[in-house]
Order: structure tokens, then sequence, then C-alpha cells
């Protein structure tokens, strides 16, 4: 059994389609075998959302979300990761020992004096590799799930912990990252990635009406009855797929190929797939308290404290004992 770190950062009240087939699924399937940490990344939102109020209550709302998708408590622990002191305190150590330049080197921040961001960014923006070293090693896992852009947190985490490990004593265990290139895609109405920057995405918890709206605005092209169509060049039917079994999948692309029916059906039928995959969902939101979530947030966050907690006595002992 591994232990694994994941974790996903609030700087929206929920998540969408995209969210759930990228970090969602995979985390239902890694719990059915090993030992999760699961954070709430809300120290890392910081860096971008300055609104009162608002990083604690998509906080919540996105691990009641979280929750309704059948994460096994037994496996998973799902924790808020300001509530957690030794993140930031582990995150001190290992700015002690990275040099500037290795910082410098770091894709958000290379991005930003790309675009002349500098004066515009937080402090943290540059020295977020840190915390996200910490937040990754103080819990000692031996995986990391990550998409392949997120890469470089963990070969960061690696080097900072040999290099700790050098330094001072064999402290912590060297993470891989774990990345999983079978994780779908999710396409949506102009056909790129769901976004929220693209604002083209469909919510966990949008009501039917609007799933309906948003089905409708997919762009689709303009073909006679008769004529084939390659399957994965139709924007409905890279979304439709997700949810099809291999059976029911065999057979739309068998209607591609001879296209005698049309781009409304096919959107009816996602539609309808979307509704029997949501509402279980929503369903079980909307059964749980906000008073319930953080009940399970607070246990959990109390458990990591004394995980953390022990891991930083081992830190300072090494560095000074």
């Amino acid at each position: 059994m591994w232990t694994v770190l994941t974790w996903i950062k609030p700087s929206a009240n929920q998540i969408h389609l995209w969210n759930y087939f990228w970090a969602v699924k995979p985390l239902l399937e890694l719990q059915k075998k090993h030992k999760v940490f699961f954070m709430i990344a809300d120290l890392h939102a910081l860096t971008t959302v300055h609104q009162k109020n608002f990083i604690w209550k998509a906080s919540l709302n996105q691990a009641k979300i979280y929750l309704a998708c059948w994460l096994d408590l037994n496996k998973v622990t799902l924790f808020r990761q300001h509530k957690v002191p030794a993140h930031t305190e582990l995150n001190w150590i290992f700015s002690c020992i990275t040099p500037f330049g290795m910082l410098r080197r770091m894709h958000a921040f290379k991005d930003a004096i790309a675009k002349d961001k500098t004066e515009k960014i937080s402090a943290w923006v540059f020295n977020y590799p840190t915390l996200m070293a910490a937040d990754i090693l103080i819990y000692n896992p031996d995986f990391v799930p990550v998409w392949q852009d997120q890469k470089q947190h963990v070969e960061y985490a690696q080097d900072i912990a040999q290099k700790f490990n050098h330094l001072f004593w064999e402290t912590f265990k060297i993470p891989k990252e774990l990345i999983d290139t079978n994780v779908a895609k999710v396409p949506w109405i102009d056909g790129r990635k769901m976004s929220k920057s693209y604002d083209n995405y469909i919510w966990i918890l949008d009501d039917k009406d609007t799933i309906f709206k948003k089905t409708r605005r997919i762009v689709t092209d303009s073909i006679p009855l008769g004529t084939p169509k390659n399957p994965d060049e139709c924007n409905v039917y890279n979304l439709l797929k997700l949810f099809l079994t291999e059976e029911e999948n065999k057979k739309i692309r068998q209607k591609y190929e001879t296209w005698n029916f049309s781009f409304k059906e096919m959107k009816d039928l996602l539609y309808n797939k979307l509704i029997n995959f949501l509402e279980p969902i929503q369903q079980k939101y909307r059964n749980l308290s906000d008073e319930e979530v953080i009940k399970i947030l607070e246990e959990n966050e109390e458990k990591c404290r004394t995980i953390t907690n022990k891991t930083m006595k081992k830190v300072y002992e090494s560095i000074w004992m």
C-alpha cells in the first residue's frame, strides 16, 4: 500500500467536469488500495484570491463536493492546508536551503517574467515551490499524482529532500511523480480543454436547464445525412464517450460511419448521460450539511497535525541534535 499526497486549489467555489476526470476519478481509484492525503490548498489560493471569506467558503464547498463523489474516509484524509501549521514551518526550513536560481527557473515565475507581471504578482508566486515541497514531504508520501505540467513541483520536492538529507540527516523519503497518461481530456463547446479561463466548462452542480443550454451550444459541423464522419473530430462525441460503456461506444462510432442521425439526437443523448451522471452526486451534495463537513475536516486536521508534528520533530533533531 502506498502513501499518496494530492491536492486541489480552492480558487473557485466548485469544480467542473475536467476537474472530475483529472482529479476526482483517479482519486477514487487510488483510495481502493492506498492511503491518500488530500489537501485543499487554501494557502496557495492566497497567491491570487484576496476576497475576504471567499477561500474559506470555496474550501468548504469543494470539500462537500468531493465527499459527494464518494470519497472513502477510511482511506482518504481530507484537510485544509492552513489548519496544519507545520506546512509553513517546514517551508521556512526549505526556504533557507533553496538557492535563488532554483526558484527563478520555476515555470510560474518564468511565465510572470515573460508576461511582464513582476510588478503585480506577490512574492509568493516566486516562493510557492518551497511551500509545495513542504506540503509534499511532510507526509513522506511514496507517490504524488500530477498532470504533466505539474511534474516540476515533484522534481523540486525531490531535489530539496535530497539536499536536506545530504546537509543534515536522512529525514525525508524521495517521492515519485505519478502521471496517468490515460486520464481523459474533457473538451467542451469549442473543442478546447474545459477551463474556467476559456469560459467553456460545465460545473458539477449545474442544474438541468443550464446543462441543456450548454450542450446545445457545442459547435458542430454541417454535413448531409449519409456522409461518413470521424467521431474523434466531433466535439459532442469527445465529451459523450466519457460516459459510454464499451458496447455503447462501439454502436455510436458505427453510427458516425454512416451518419444516419442528427447532431440534435447526439446532443440529446449527451444531455441525458450528463444528467444521469451528475444527479446522484448533486443529491448527495444536498444531503451534506456544512456542519457535518466541518466536523470531518477538523477531525482529519487534528490527525494531520499529529503526523506533521512528528515529522517536524525529526527535522529539528536532524538539524540541531
